[in-house]
């Protein structure tokens, strides 16, 4: 990840929103970002690290040899013009779609047993065996496209103009859930500048202490 893009995130947040004051935490994001609120479910959530020093990774996350395949370690570009990013610039995509950019979302690929145990606040679960596109549904993947997406359809044809910027992660560097998606949208069509890819996903999230939600029953 280059530096330049961790300085411009971190240089956005100060002026994208008030956190509560540094001195209030001892465990911040950044040397002058604390936390970052977001919308999930119409609630607003603060997203920040956790306090304890003694915390430790959850047990879903501490298994370090899973079977490859399928669990093989993901390489760090997926696709050619599909940006790879860490936390800060995912936080900075939840803080403007919280604050109303509704051309961002935020896509939890993973399916929903895993999304059961946590989340990262402001993404939503689109499981990656519903958009595996050629495999799933078609009716489906349509549905995704057009009403979570932004793709339009006319007369048979994927129109892109409107596409919102799709921001995907799933459990980690050792998931291929997220970037089987990536890979389907691309051979649709799908712009690579408007696909983002966090690949540390759920693994790194958790390693850093941040928050996560469960989904509201």
């Amino acid at each position: 990840m280059k530096l330049r893009t961790l300085f411009a995130a971190s240089a956005m947040f100060t002026t994208l929103a008030l956190p509560m004051a540094a001195s209030a935490l001892e465990v911040n994001l950044t040397p002058e970002l604390p936390s970052v609120d977001v919308m999930h479910g119409g609630k607003k959530v603060t997203i920040m690290r956790n306090q304890d020093p003694g915390n430790t990774i959850s047990a879903d996350f501490a298994m370090t040899s899973r079977k490859c395949p399928p669990f093989c370690i993901q390489p760090g570009e997926v696709a050619v013009g599909v940006d790879t990013i860490g936390e800060l610039e995912i936080l900075q995509y939840l803080k403007k779609r919280s604050d109303g950019d509704e051309s961002i979302i935020v896509v939890d690929s993973r399916t929903p047993d895993w999304v059961a145990k946590g989340t990262i606040p402001g993404s939503v679960n689109v499981p990656w065996d519903q958009l595996n596109i050629g495999h799933s549904d078609p009716i489906t993947v349509q549905d995704i496209l057009e009403n979570q997406f932004g793709v339009r359809n006319q007369d048979g044809f994927y129109l892109f103009d409107q596409a919102k910027t799709v921001v995907m992660f799933c459990n980690g560097p050792w998931c291929g859930q997220s970037p089987t998606n990536i890979r389907g949208l691309l051979k649709i069509g799908y712009p690579a500048s408007k696909i983002k890819w966090y690949r540390g996903g759920m693994q790194d999230w958790e390693a850093l202490g941040l928050t996560t939600v469960k989904p509201v029953k």
